[in-house]
């Protein structure tokens, strides 16, 4: 029987409990989930991509004894997804401006190759509001981070804020 590998694209700049909740759901798809962190040129991160892949492979190490591969990527989604064999895309949904920009996506990436599906995960209700891009507006804010990412990455959050008040 296949391998079904699953691949969960993002930035992950940083990573929330909204990408955890649809990592750990996802993974239950799939035999491997592979999640690929890449850099938007349309995003300013606050993170570098070796400190994004580090805070990934930290928040996900013991989710799922070895079924989880936290790689960097910057080609095309489709381009790496077939590079790592994967018969799915997982994303997940937080809202309608979320599903319309994602559907156009999963259309865009269906034309390019359709034995690779999309897979829509709603973020739980509870999640459903929480944005990496907000989270860092609030920390810059002097506001609490704590109820949308893990104590790690809040203390992450906060090295890097020190660090850019010092420079």
């Amino acid at each position: 029987m296949t391998e079904r590998i699953g691949v969960y694209p993002g930035t992950f700049d940083p990573i929330t409990l909204g990408h955890i909740d649809i990592i750990r759901r996802g993974v239950h798809l799939v035999d491997r989930l592979v999640i690929g962190v890449t850099t938007n040129p349309s995003k300013e991160p606050m993170f570098s991509l070796s400190e994004r892949l580090a805070m990934v492979r930290r928040e996900v190490a013991g989710l799922a004894d070895g079924k989880i591969q936290v790689i960097e990527f910057n080609s095309l989604l489709m381009d790496f997804a077939e590079s790592q064999g994967a018969s799915m895309i997982i994303r997940g949904l937080r809202a309608v401006a979320d599903f319309e920009y994602e559907f156009q996506m999963a259309g865009m990436n269906q034309q390019l190759n359709d034995d690779i599906e999309t897979v829509f995960l709603m973020a739980g209700v509870s999640l459903q509001p929480i944005a990496s891009r907000l989270v860092k507006e609030i920390a810059r804010y002097g506001g609490s981070i704590d109820k949308f990412v893990t104590p790690l990455v809040a203390a992450d959050v906060r090295r890097h804020l020190e660090g850019e008040a010092g420079a």
